[in-house]
């Protein structure tokens, strides 16, 4: 059972976010779950690059799916790209599915001059985890901590702060 790679088609959309649905439940992270498939959709295609996705499909099914968009490094003047997520479902393991997808990424980051591929993977996913090393990925090493400001910081500042 070998899975293809394509780009996310719009017909694609709700079995994709039926996807994203099942990936905030594996990890644990419906309650952040609040966007929709319509944004996701616009996301995908009303604006260019800022997002693209891809879909492995067995048999014609849609069995997993990889949403990513490009980063950029200042210190080596280098485009990277930023892996948001990739799925598959829990039947579809173990066949391959999910090593197409990261494959095809590798490619791509490759075909557009990018130096680097980049995710997050929770700490407690040993499976992600012990996936992502069979693939020759290793954990970032670096002693940066990862901060951000969600929509209420981001409101507070930009109302305190406006020209």
């Amino acid at each position: 059972m070998s899975a293809t790679v394509r780009p996310v088609e719009r017909r694609d959309l709700p079995r994709v976010w039926e996807l994203v649905g099942e990936l905030a439940a594996y990890e644990r992270l419906s309650h952040f779950l609040t966007g929709s498939r319509e944004r996701l959709g616009a996301l995908l295609f009303d604006r260019p690059g800022a997002l693209e996705g891809r879909v492995a499909e067995t048999d014609g099914r849609i069995v997993g799916y990889a949403l990513f968009f490009p980063i950029y490094s200042s210190f080596r003047t280098t485009e990277r790209m930023w892996l948001e997520d990739l799925y598959v479902e829990p039947s579809a393991r173990g066949t391959g599915a999910g090593r197409e997808l990261l494959a095809h990424l590798a490619r791509l980051a490759l075909e557009r001059g990018c130096d680097r591929l980049d995710w997050y993977v929770l700490d407690w996913n040993q499976l992600a985890i012990e996936f992502y090393r069979r693939q020759g990925a290793t954990k970032a090493e670096i002693d940066w901590l990862p901060y951000g400001m969600d929509l209420g910081a981001l409101r507070k500042l930009a109302e305190a702060t406006s020209t």
